[in-house]
């Protein structure tokens, strides 16, 4: 007798639970909001436009702004002063009318008026260094404000303007239509601030060995702000922690130094021939096709000689720099000078390194070809490196980026040695910080409103890149080290920030001036998440596609947070909105575990609870012979034999169905299952996640599945999973390479193991 599948399907189902139909109806409860943590991101995410597409790519009718700056620097390295003279164009390609303009003037905060340091509520440190406690207590508080000296329109006539601390507005003589441009001129100067004691982004180091200076200048002109669909005109002051937003344009700087300094920046060197001596050339020219070591163009002995100068003369360093969002350069009569060429597609890009005496042997040996290693991991990630040029620049104490230029610390001993720690910290923020060529140099995105979408992106990508620079340089690594050591990414990295106090922690979609645990919340759970999504979620092949994606979208342009996370979807074909909204916009964190195992054999009669629901199918005129029974391990009935035996032994109604329905060779290959369980996994925390499994067999193998996040959207707390296996289980581990920062582990395994989770360990080894 040929009988319907269905039934041996539907006893399979009873077995693991209860019917829908027959659940218990009880009377409506209040009404709630969908609160479904696979709820799509509508309330969230603002309405498509013609700016901004669904997509996540430009709208069509998507703007920005330009600003080109012209501008005439001189530095005086006698009295640490900076001063310039400056045209900038502005176009207005928006399609609105500007009745003023907004400049930002980031030295402001180092005013002897600013407010900055009046909103940290810092009290007094036991311990404090010796030369920031004498700067902030004992010297007079330094005056490294803008002073801006005239605000004139091309005619010459002076324009209206008005400063509230880091912004400036400029009246315009009349309103500014789409497509128009404008000029006006800023005369302007200001003190030059020691940048070591406070950790500056900028600014001088003193070595008063010998009485030189290093002078790292960035921010050091007033800059246009940026004006987009999204917020208008950039309306955030600059209070010193939150980085920039800015236009891109078209450069052209002279820059005026003591003849004997050494100087690079951002931009093509327009006058090489007339600043480089003729050694200096040929060196530079075998530099162009070094593509294995870095050529010196300035070495430490010349560097060294030229200490002892401090010339009186001065020497013009001119630059022309396109499609850049910001200048900065570094200068010094200290600096030794090595370059190398860098294959980027099908053009060569020059890896340049600055750096004082103090940084070798370290510096010359390692940060070149650093540089070069992370252009090459950065653009296969993302797109060819545009630029013609990057340089690291030493500087004690910094790490901070700009266009085709960043300042990195990491300082041997004075007597040239130095540990792993130093040289691997040098290493890794080289990485990071000319990584952030990408994000945000390129990919222009709102630093002072979304910190995380350039520091969070690039911390993701400095691990792979600092991957590349073990394979590229093994003899790099220190002994016993087989690869670069890399945490930013590891999501065992983030549990003690996960699971720590709810009152200091901030979703990472918040302002990064107004977060707690800042490098936490916008370094490392962001470049943490990305990784999950990579490694865990979307695998490397979707994931790669799609952020290579998003990278040539957003070129030379400026996203949002939407766009990043539409173009990862769109990209992908992958609904991840409770993964957005999780990671992202809460503080919900990650507890995954078994909370139970259930064994069940195929027997000859229902058990107990089996006899409750075959009552119910009386209705439909179905017989006991109509279904295969599952009963527990250990309940009556249930024949301890029966764990070796054949199930197909154990339900003569279940043989004759495989007879009649299957042929000869269908039921030669048959697999028959001699154990069930009725697996129950348990999620105490709020983020939803995929439940990675390992089973272990009795025969010593082991198998891992990957249920899909999609498994928690009809119960939040708990699912369970019904496992037909030929072998016996002998044991279950959830997550078990620590994929998913997991905080707590202990109720990760069945049989249960009495053991420290990871956020317990941490908490241990902080006990005061």
């Amino acid at each position: 007798m040929k009988k319907p599948i269905f039934y041996f399907l539907s006893a399979l189902l009873i077995s693991g639970g209860v019917l829908a139909q027959d659940q218990d109806q009880t009377k409506p409860k209040t009404g709630h909001t969908n609160n479904n943590k696979f709820k799509q991101l509508y309330d969230e995410f603002s309405t498509p436009n013609r700016y901004r597409s669904a997509s996540g790519a430009p709208g069509s009718d998507y703007y920005q702004q330009e600003a080109d700056y012209k501008m005439d620097i001189v530095l005086d390295d006698e009295n640490q002063k900076i001063s310039g003279f400056e045209t900038i164009t502005y176009t207005n390609n928006s399609p609105d009318e500007l009745k003023y303009l907004w400049v930002q003037l980031d030295q402001n905060k180092r005013a002897k008026d600013s407010k900055s340091p009046l909103i940290e509520g810092d009290g007094v440190a036991p311990v404090q260094q010796i030369s920031k406690f004498a700067n902030r207590y004992l010297k007079d508080s330094f005056d490294g404000g803008f002073n801006i000296e005239e605000v004139k329109a091309t005619n010459g006539a002076s324009l209206p303007y008005m400063i509230n601390r880091t912004m400036m507005r400029v009246d315009l003589p009349r309103p500014l239509a789409h497509g128009e441009k404008y000029s006006f001129s800023i005369k302007w100067w200001y003190n030059i601030n020691d940048h070591v004691p406070e950790r500056d982004r900028s600014g001088y180091e003193y070595f008063p060995k010998d009485g030189n200076r290093t002078y790292e200048i960035a921010q050091f002109y007033p800059r246009m702000a940026v004006y987009s669909d999204v917020e208008g005109w950039q309306n955030s002051q600059f209070w010193g922690r939150d980085e920039f937003a800015l236009p891109f344009g078209n450069f052209d700087v002279n820059i005026t130094v003591p003849a004997d300094h050494i100087l690079d920046g951002t931009g093509v060197l327009m006058n090489r021939k007339d600043v480089f001596s003729k050694v200096m050339m040929e060196r530079y020219e075998k530099a162009k096709k070094s593509y294995k070591e870095p050529v010196l163009i300035v070495t430490q002995a010349e560097a060294e000689q030229a200490e002892k100068g401090f010339s009186k003369d001065t020497k013009t360093w001119k630059f022309h720099a396109e499609n850049v969002r910001d200048f900065a350069f570094a200068t010094s009569r200290k600096f030794i000078w090595d370059m190398m060429a860098v294959k980027i597609g099908d053009r060569d890009v020059m890896a340049v390194s600055l750096y004082p005496k103090e940084g070798n042997p370290l510096w010359g040996e390692w940060s070149t070809k650093t540089v070069a290693v992370t252009l090459k991991a950065y653009s296969r990630m993302t797109f060819d490196y545009p630029y013609h040029k990057a340089i690291s620049v030493h500087a004690k104490n910094q790490g901070m980026e700009y266009p085709m230029i960043c300042w990195n610390y990491g300082r041997p001993n004075e007597d040239g040695t130095y540990s792993s720690r130093v040289k691997y910290g040098m290493m890794g923020v080289i990485i990071h910080e000319v990584g952030h060529n990408f994000f945000p140099m390129i990919v222009n995105s709102d630093e002072r409103q979304w910190t995380w979408m350039d520091e969070g992106l690039n911390s993701f990508l400095q691990t792979i890149a600092k991957k590349d620079m073990g394979e590229t340089y093994p003899e790099a690594l220190s002994p016993g080290d087989t690869v670069f050591p890399a945490r930013n990414s590891d999501p065992t990295s983030i549990i003690p920030y996960m699971g720590g106090n709810q009152d200091y922690i901030a979703p990472i979609m918040s302002k990064g001036l107004d977060v707690y645990n800042f490098g936490s919340n916008a370094y490392s759970k962001p470049a943490v998440g990305l990784t999950m999504l990579r490694e865990t979620i979307m695998g490397h092949e979707l994931f790669d596609y799609a952020f290579k994606e998003y990278a040539h979208r957003w070129m030379f342009k400026h996203p949002t947070p939407e766009d990043f996370f539409r173009t990862m979807e769109d990209a992908s074909a992958m609904d991840l909105d409770w993964f957005w909204r999780g990671w992202f916009y809460t503080t919900d964190w990650v507890d995954i575990g078994v909370k139970d195992v259930k064994k069940y054999y195929v027997t000859s009669k229902p058990s107990q609870d089996g006899e409750k629901i075959l009552e119910r199918y009386k209705r439909y005129n179905l017989k006991a012979d109509d279904f295969v029974y599952l009963s527990e391990e250990g309940t009556e009935g249930v024949d301890a034999n029966l764990k070796d035996s054949d199930p197909l032994e154990n339900s003569v109604p279940l043989k004759e169905y495989v007879m009649d329905n299957f042929s000869k060779e269908e039921r030669a290959n048959m697999k028959v299952p001699k154990y069930f369980y009725n697996i129950t996994f348990e999620k105490p925390g709020g983020m939803v996640m995929p439940i990675i499994v390992k089973y272990s067999y009795a025969d010593g193998t082991s198998k891992t599945v990957t249920y899909p996040a999609q498994i928690w959207r009809l119960n939040d707390k708990e699912v369970s999973k019904a496992v037909a296996s030929d072998k016996e289980i002998v044991s279950i581990t959830v997550d078990p390479n620590q994929e998913t920062s997991d905080i707590d582990t202990s109720n990760n395994s069945w049989p249960k193991e009495i053991k420290q989770s990871d956020f317990d360990k941490f908490k241990s080894a902080h006990k005061s």
